[in-house]
């Protein structure tokens, strides 16, 4: 076998290969037996047809062209491991000549990872947001968890803000009842902004026993985004009551003794999650700082990919689980389509951009990835999840997604490489030590950057 390689583009090669046709005797040999299986010839026990007989009952191309199938991958395969390709997703095959007894000829188009090259990025500067946490964010934190201690007692009055309802509720569309649109026994704080627009309005002021009528647009269910008549009964109406900030709460709400040290507590809490988003700040901007010192081509067939999976995804999954649909969600955000495929697109190509760089880098700083790196990273994703360890374990080992996470600690590992040599201030100016912030943002269960280019890794493996 030869082949050539002739570079369409930096993204895009095209390779010549040249079969010897006594190459394809393997393949021939295998197309005759796959035959034999499949056909039954009178004067012959099945699997015993000659070669000979098949080509003049069944024609000598069905045998080529069964064995050209199943010889071109092998061929193509070592014609990119000759020339040394990083290939992306599946190639473009043409047969350009076949002669039987001769040769066959073919080629091959497919896209490449672009060759890429690392500056220096020792010289990255980024400014973080201060980590500061003052008196009035501690009484929030406290206050919420009051709230979740509060308690409720039933009151023969009427309804006012605050007030903890037991209420049922209708829905109609064009006079008629929905399906879905009945619910009994529904609790509703007034003013808590959950349930329906302009729910607030119609039951404030009623008592048990008393109900009203309202019209609203439907967040959800079969008739989502329709106008629909509500009308809502109120069965209870119960009065919050909020525990006293006093030492007795703290050890109720807490392993601690006094309020005093409930608040410190909290203080440090809301000390280490700034600390956290300080620290994600900062690979976000070191990590956009780096893309704009490296210059990289995207294949445009692996952008198309990547857009249209990463619209798929919105429209599919995460709009149907919220029952919108693209327009009422554009809606909703106030964009227009152009807006979103402009917003869509730039997102696939950082994604692509961000893994190649990052992989590039893993190459260029030898770095590996250990047993116990992989087994803490598979936890996290598992909180991330919502599945167990085990289960996500193994649905990703049933998924052969293991290189996938592989990769993902490896990009981890080279953001961090990044970021270590850079320059990170706050808006203090005080310089940051995001070593000190390491335990927090392994623990943590967000996505980071450099697992921002997963979805883009699934398609890049050739």
């Amino acid at each position: 076998m030869k082949s050539a390689v002739e570079t369409l583009n930096p993204t895009r090669v095209r390779l010549t290969v040249e079969v010897p046709f006594e190459e394809l005797k393997d393949s021939l040999d295998a197309a005759y037996k796959k035959i034999n299986q499949q056909v039954t010839v009178k004067g012959f026990r099945k699997g015993k047809v000659p070669a000979r007989v098949i080509d003049q009952r069944f024609g000598r191309g069905a045998v080529l062209e069964e064995a050209v199938n199943d010889a071109l991958p092998k061929f193509y395969t070592d014609a990119v491991n000759e020339a040394e390709l990083n290939v992306l997703g599946q190639p473009e095959v043409d047969i350009t000549e076949l002669k039987d007894g001769e040769t066959l000829n073919f080629t091959a188009e497919v896209d490449i990872r672009p060759s890429i090259e690392i500056p220096d990025f020792s010289g990255i500067e980024v400014e973080v947001d201060a980590v500061e946490v003052t008196d009035e964010d501690v009484d929030k934190a406290v206050e919420e968890l009051r709230e979740r201690f509060a308690s409720t007692s039933p009151v023969e009055r009427a309804a006012e803000d605050g007030d903890v309802l037991t209420i049922d509720l209708q829905a109609k569309v064009d006079g008629e009842v929905l399906e879905d649109g009945v619910a009994d026994g529904v609790s509703y704080t007034i003013g808590s902004g959950e349930l329906l627009d302009g729910i607030d309005d119609a039951v404030k002021g009623l008592e048990a026993g008393g109900e009203a009528t309202f019209t609203s647009e439907l967040k959800g269910g079969s008739a989502a985004g329709k106008e629909a008549e509500v009308t809502v009964k109120v069965t209870q109406v119960a009065k919050r009551e909020l525990p006293e900030l006093d030492d007795e709460f703290a050890q109720l709400a807490s392993e601690f003794d006094t309020i005093e040290e409930l608040r410190a507590d909290s203080r440090k809490r809301l000390e280490n999650m700034k600390q956290y988003d300080q620290a994600t700040q900062a690979q976000e901007r070191v990590l956009e700082k780096l893309l704009e010192l490296v210059e990289v081509p995207v294949p445009e067939k692996l952008l198309e990919d990547e857009v249209n999976t990463r619209k798929h995804n919105l429209e599919h999954h995460q709009l149907g689980q919220m029952g919108l649909d693209l327009a009422k969600y554009l809606e909703i955000q106030g964009k227009s389509e152009e807006e979103f495929e402009t917003e869509t697109r730039e997102a696939a190509v950082k994604g692509i951009k961000t893994q190649f760089v990052l992989d590039e880098l893993v190459k260029q700083e030898k770095l590996n990835v250990n047993q116990e790196e992989l087994t803490e990273h598979l936890m996290r994703r598992a909180a991330s999840s919502g599945m167990s360890p085990d289960q996500f374990a193994q649905a990703v080992v049933e998924g052969g997604q293991v290189p996938l996470l592989v990769g993902e600690v490896a990009r981890g590992k080279a953001l961090a490489v990044v970021v270590e040599k850079a320059t990170v201030k706050d808006t203090n100016g005080e310089v940051i030590d995001l070593d000190d912030e390491e335990d927090e943002t392994e623990a943590s269960t967000e996505e980071t950057p450099a697992e921002a280019a997963e979805s883009t890794e699934e398609k890049t493996e050739g």
